[in-house]
């Protein structure tokens, strides 16, 4: 398989176990903070306002910020992130009271740590396409898109087994710790970075790339991001009101949440090497095909008679997910390293207002009705990826569908790629 191919490659390999350390305690720390605000509180509306302190500065940084994201555009930038990231964590159990000013203080470390994640994601992503060059953009983008699915499944199930067994300071010491151990390797690859380039340096990054301009000359890339951006009403969907439909229309508990919740992560597990390695012609039908049936399978869901039918409908939702965020993420991969990172911050913006979005206004839906809050928002899905498919073309004369050809440009900050083995 491509992707155990490219583990064998060292930058590769220290980029992944720095990545799937990243994003495990970014789950490890919001169950912890989550667990800590309720136990303190009582309040599930402090949940919630957890929740979107933590995606509001993607928000923010990604549509007024990108002078500071592009300071970041380098290994040994984001190795200082992460190491930020592990110091704020480790400190938040030491500064936190179980009063009022305690979780004030818990809130603005939360809002601070979102910060660093919107710094953090949108270069790292950038940097990916310079890890093996040009040809293996995709099974790069899958597979780090794989270890993504892996690190929030295993992150969360982690937490909660983790809650069980030691206390809560202890929870923040070992998310503080996946950190420390990222920024390590981060940092490795900066100094391997200086090393290589030593003597023919990589431009820097360029803050004067604005968004506006690249979307109006390739309107397809705008349609699939806002598309991408309307994704998070199915997730919503199926994590925030799973359990009412569950319990009105089947009187089912947990352990059938659990199995409709473990068929969509095998789905997302069997969907991602097809994704990885499939390269089709036209991404933008692609893309908005495998939105359109996340959409459809969630409307199916507030239809159906059946757990087990829940259960296969999860499934094919699982399979088409990575298929239509690869595909976006590996044309975004494509442009040049100033363009591309811009694209890559829109996205990641259009992601997250979309979560907060779904987040505030699927739970009042399903209060007013369960199924009624599954159509709604599979409808919309389907409905923008069929606008999406329609999108104009680039005025400008490009290769692919609206995206440019690949530019030639020097590997990432990071490495020269070595020759795969068997090549």
């Amino acid at each position: 398989m491509e992707y155990v191919r490219l583990l064998r490659m060292r930058p590769v390999l220290v980029l992944w176990l720095a990545r799937s350390l990243s994003v495990l305690g970014d789950h490890l720390y919001a169950v912890a903070v989550m667990w800590t605000v309720y136990a303190s509180t009582g309040s599930a509306s402090l949940m919630g306002l957890v929740a979107t302190l933590e995606s509001l500065p993607y928000v923010l940084l990604g549509t007024a910020g990108r002078g500071l994201v592009s300071r970041c555009a380098s290994y040994r930038a984001l190795s200082r992130v992460d190491a930020a990231r592990a110091a704020l964590v480790l400190a938040l159990p030491f500064v936190w009271t179980p009063d009022g000013r305690g979780v004030s203080v818990l809130l603005v470390g939360v809002f601070a740590l979102g910060i660093l994640g919107a710094l953090f994601d949108p270069n790292l992503e950038a940097l990916l396409p310079g890890l093996a060059g040009p040809e293996r953009v995709q099974p790069v983008t899958g597979l780090f898109d794989l270890t993504s699915r892996i690190a929030r499944i295993s992150g969360r199930a982690g937490a909660g087994v983790l809650l069980l067994m030691v206390s809560k300071l202890q929870l923040f010491a070992f998310d503080g710790a996946a950190f420390a151990v990222s920024a390590a390797a981060l940092g490795w690859l900066g100094r391997r970075s200086a090393a290589v380039h030593r003597h023919r340096p990589l431009p820097g990054p360029d803050p004067s790339v604005r968004a506006w301009p690249l979307l109006r000359a390739h309107p397809r890339i705008g349609a699939a991001i806002a598309v991408h951006g309307l994704v998070p009403f199915c997730a919503a969907a199926t994590s925030v009101a799973m359990p009412a439909l569950l319990a009105t229309r089947f009187g089912a508990g947990a352990g059938a949440y659990g199995l409709v919740t473990a068929a969509l992560g095998v789905g997302a597990l069997i969907g991602n090497p097809v994704a990885g390695s499939w390269r089709p012609g036209g991404w933008p039908v692609v893309c908005c095909c495998a939105w359109a049936v996340e959409g459809l399978a969630t409307v199916g869901m507030g239809l159906v008679g059946r757990v087990s039918a829940l259960e296969g409908l999860s499934l094919v939702m699982g399979l088409a997910a990575p298929l239509g965020t690869v595909t976006l993420r590996t044309r975004l991969a494509r442009f040049p390293a100033a363009q591309r990172l811009r694209l890559m911050a829109v996205e990641h913006t259009a992601a997250r207002s979309g979560a907060v979005a779904s987040t505030l206004l699927v739970p009042m839906l399903a209060d007013v009705s369960v199924r009624g809050a599954f159509g709604a928002a599979g409808s919309l899905v389907v409905l923008a990826a069929v606008g999406g498919l329609f999108s104009p073309a680039p005025p400008s004369s490009v290769t692919g569908a609206g995206a440019p050809s690949p530019a030639p440009e020097r590997t990432a900050p990071g490495v020269t790629p070595p020759q795969l083995p068997g090549r």
